[in-house]
């Protein structure tokens, strides 16, 4: 049996359990997503946007949809601590009542599972929910496959004042997820999401994430994925955004676990003056492997993109980044800018970047660039010409490189969390916080 026939068996043996079924729109759509990956498999390195990324690790891997989940309260309650707002708690794929704290919500906020909304709100997950045609055959396969994820809807005007946290923990033996997660915000409304992503250290896990947004009419939306999963695991995670006029979307990437993380992420404008920010820090050491996907699409005159991406590659870590902006035809007055700079920490580090600009409007401003490079040794004798020794003046100018790209998330705790991830891979951390 390959690595493909595994996924359609499980499929058949689950489908009628899985939630919604029964719903005749999302019955076709799950036959018509298993058709698809059946047809098509795992993207291999054939396809262009696959070109720097070989899944073949992951299809020589054995994975369980329905591993026995481990114990992990200790995990999510040190994950929480003493943090506000509102907490849903996924392990293996599965919602966890008990350890989630979804506190008290305000007039207008719809907050939980895309179980539960399917069960009683079938027609507004159906608008939300995507097709089997979105994103490549890892999308396909989420949407069969898919068990839960988080469901958050906020009504004309609301806005969501404390932050929506989104924990998923995979703790099972080779467990394999599938979470799908809809977040909608109607005309005016503003809110803030956090995706966290956590793991066992040693566990070998697959987790194939989906998140659809839907940003309306003057809405405000910031979305944060801090992937902090096992070194042994891996990550396939998909972000797909749609823009009405006057919105601004923000989607942040903190990858800083899984021997393969791959995230794709676009972004469609489908008004004017619309806005997005697209921002990123990665880490991959030993002979791990980081690749970032992204498409701005400027389908509308006077929309604004900013994209940053920042990676720190060491050992024999590898970065990859492929931007895209496409501008279509009458999008005049769009104004994009988009970069991608990469840190090497040795000699077998490894970047690859292409950043790329397709315009088919004349009166546009838009800017593309990016660079590779070591740390100066003129820096680093400067430090230490003030009383560092050379490991936390390193430290020093690495936690500096990515500084701005962290200061642009927003909220501030949520700035916090990420610069902690961060800091805390690298020794001398306390001292790095006591000069961040």
């Amino acid at each position: 049996m390959t690595a493909v026939d595994t996924w359609i068996s499980d499929f058949s043996a689950r489908q009628g359990q899985l939630p919604g079924a029964g719903l005749p729109w999302l019955d076709a759509m799950r036959k018509r997503a298993i058709e698809r990956f059946a047809a098509e498999g795992w993207p291999t390195t054939r396809l262009e946007d696959w070109r720097h990324t070989s899944l073949a690790p992951l299809e020589q891997a054995s994975f369980d949809t329905q591993a026995r989940p481990q114990d992990v309260s200790e995990t999510v309650r040190a994950l929480i601590g003493d943090d506000t707002g509102h907490w849903l708690v996924f392990v293996d794929g599965r919602y966890e009542p008990g350890l989630s704290r979804l506190g008290t919500l305000a007039a207008g906020v719809r907050l939980g599972t895309v179980a539960d909304a399917l069960a009683h709100e079938a027609d507004l997950v159906q608008e939300a929910f995507g097709s089997e045609t979105d994103g490549s055959s890892i999308s396909a396969l989420n949407l069969a496959l898919t068990c839960d994820g988080a469901f958050v809807h906020l009504a004309r005007g609301v806005v969501l004042e404390e932050t929506v946290h989104v924990v998923f923990v995979s703790s099972g033996e080779r467990a394999a997820s599938f979470p799908r997660n809809l977040y909608v915000a109607e005309s005016g409304a503003q809110g803030n999401i956090v995706e966290h992503y956590v793991g066992r250290d040693g566990n070998v896990t697959l987790t194939n994430t989906v998140t659809r947004v839907q940003v309306a009419s003057d809405a405000r939306l910031s979305h944060t994925r801090l992937q902090q999963e096992a070194n042994q695991a891996f990550h396939l995670g998909s972000v797909e955004a749609e823009q009405e006029g006057k919105s601004y979307f923000a989607s942040h990437s903190v990858s800083l676990g899984a021997r393969i993380a791959r995230h794709d992420i676009a972004t469609h404008f489908g008004g004017q003056r619309a806005e997005s920010l697209l921002n990123g820090v990665y880490f991959a050491d030993g002979q791990r492997h980081v690749d970032h996907h992204t498409l701005i699409g400027h389908a509308q005159p006077n929309c604004v993109s900013n994209e940053h991406y920042r990676g720190i590659l060491a050992d024999r870590g590898r970065g990859v980044f492929r931007g895209r902006i496409l501008v279509a035809p009458g999008a005049d007055g769009t104004d994009a800018i988009q970069r991608n700079d990469s840190l090497l920490l040795s000699k077998l580090a490894r970047s690859d970047s292409r950043p790329e600009l397709e315009i088919y409007a004349e009166d546009v401003r838009c800017t593309h660039g990016a660079t590779v490079g070591q740390l100066s040794e003129d820096s680093l004798f400067y430090l230490m010409a003030r009383g560092l020794d050379r490991t936390h003046a390193r430290n020093v100018l690495v936690y500096a490189f990515v500084l701005a790209s962290l200061a642009r998330i927003e909220p501030e705790p949520v700035r916090r969390r990420a610069s902690h991830a961060v800091r805390a891979l690298m020794p001398g951390a306390n001292m790095l916080g006591e000069l961040a």
